[in-house]
């Protein structure tokens, strides 16, 4: 697991003859200018460009640095660029694999290399929410020490995920999803450059808009296509990579659907509307398309987690869990596996009994606060824990429901302008009916009137 001079040899003569290398690898940033997105970061001066030595003083800040972001935004990529600029050695462990013994293991490891052969160390650790506080705790001596430059990443916010000493001793940087303009240059660079493609093949427009559909803004997925379809285009004698040769590499089809532009929305719309009408297949249609095209699971996972409560509410509560256990789940996982969790959500919610009770009921309430149709809280409910209240009538009277054998206090509630007013209708569809029935049961014990 820890690096020794062969593994420092092997990366040097990759580095010098990068030759049956994967695009991807061949491709990577040697240094912090040939990064892709991410110029918050790169700007002159900036915490990063410190970290590396650039600018005055040399190096500075802590030797710790978290990098948050989602995946595919190089936060691999940095860490191995920050190791190169430092000359550094690179480590990578990821925390689904290892554990407190594997850190302590690089850390030794760099500690010897330190005093053997003069080399610092960047230990990349990927995924690092996934590590308990006692592992975690674990990294805080060779942070503190500056035994090794650790740079952590992590999907999850680091203010929930990581422990605060480390926190507190870590060069925080955020990182934006790529866009489609970061990825058309990384594109145009592997095309071109001596460690690429070197202009052997061409990339038209449509496959090149394919070919970010299928990347999804993950910079190495769209160079393993690239790379993919291009061998395939030359072993064809094709000077450039048509979308038909391209759709045969990745086994897709091109999907006609617009990011930015009408068919955007058009399709969520659908969706949504499919799984209102219970039309489960036309609901799994519309998802197939938004997959297919690269939208980001996340917003479709948003959309489920509305239309629970929009459509569903109710009638089915467990709906709204489902909706935002795979919104959690698409977070922490990603394309591909995403799919089949968007799949077990969609099909849970377009076979769910339907309800917009929730819906219609906050919708009228708060059109009658828009109006002015409010009023001050009646004096019994008003707070009570304060010297003086009592002079002034507040919380007097008040009848304690708990005190009551069915728990429930004939009293009003809403102020006098709305006293009588009734926001919720309740369906028979589900489990809905029992609230119709609980509905109808604790507004005759309240003394309501019949609207």
């Amino acid at each position: 697991m820890e690096p020794d001079l062969f593994t420092a040899a092997a990366e040097e003569r990759q580095e010098k003859d990068p030759t049956g290398s994967p695009l991807a690898v061949r491709m990577r940033p040697r240094t912090l200018d040939e990064v892709v997105g991410q110029q918050h970061l790169l700007k002159p001066g900036s915490p990063l460009r410190r970290l590396v030595g650039e600018g005055a003083g040399g190096p500075a800040g802590p030797s710790s640095v978290i990098l948050w972001g989602p995946p595919g935004t190089g936060k691999t990529t940095l860490a191995y660029v920050v190791s190169k600029a430092t000359n550094k050695r690179f480590v990578e462990l990821s925390a689904i694999t290892a554990g407190v013994k594997e850190v302590r293991a690089v850390i030794d490891g760099a500690r010897r290399a330190t005093g053997g052969f003069g080399k610092e160390t960047v230990l990349f650790l990927d995924e690092i929410h996934r590590f308990s506080k006692a592992q975690q705790d674990s990294l805080l001596p060779a942070v503190e020490n500056r035994w090794v430059t650790l740079i952590a990443a992590t999907t999850e916010n680091p203010y929930f995920s990581v422990i605060s000493p480390l926190l507190s001793r870590s060069l925080l940087l955020t990182l934006e999803p790529l866009t489609d303009d970061d990825l058309r240059g990384l594109l145009k660079r592997a095309l071109s450059d001596e460690r690429g493609l070197k202009d052997a093949v061409t990339l038209p427009e449509d496959t090149e808009d394919h070919l970010l559909r299928i990347a999804g803004g993950d910079a190495r997925r769209a160079l393993t296509a690239l790379e993919a379809a291009a061998g395939a285009a030359l072993d064809k004698g094709e000077p450039e990579i048509s979308l038909t040769t391209l759709e045969e590499t990745v086994d897709r089809a091109a999907v006609k659907y617009d990011r930015d532009g009408d068919q955007h929305y058009d399709v969520a719309s659908a969706l949504i509307k499919s799984i209102r009408g219970s039309d489960v297949d036309a609901a799994l249609h519309y998802l197939a398309r938004m997959i297919e095209a690269g939208e980001d699971p996340r917003f479709i996972a948003r959309r489920l987690m509305i239309s629970a409560s929009e459509d569903i509410g109710l009638a089915d509560p467990n709906a709204l869990p489902i909706a935002v256990a795979a919104a959690q789940a698409v977070a922490m996982i990603g394309f591909p596996e995403a799919a089949l969790t968007l799949s077990h959500a969609t099909i849970a919610l377009a076979l769910a009994p339907k309800s917009n009770a929730a819906t219609t009921a906050i919708g009228a309430a708060m059109e009658d606060v828009r109006k002015g149709l409010a009023g001050p809280v009646p004096p019994h409910l008003r707070d009570g824990h304060y010297k003086g209240a009592a002079k002034l009538g507040h919380a007097q009277g008040y009848v304690y429901p708990h005190d009551l054998p069915e728990g429930i206090a004939e009293q009003q509630y809403a102020p006098d302008a709305l006293k009588d007013r009734e926001y919720y209708s309740p369906t028979r569809h589900g489990a809905e009916a029992r609230y119709a029935d609980a509905v109808e049961w604790t507004r005759q014990h309240l003394g309501r009137k019949r609207s």
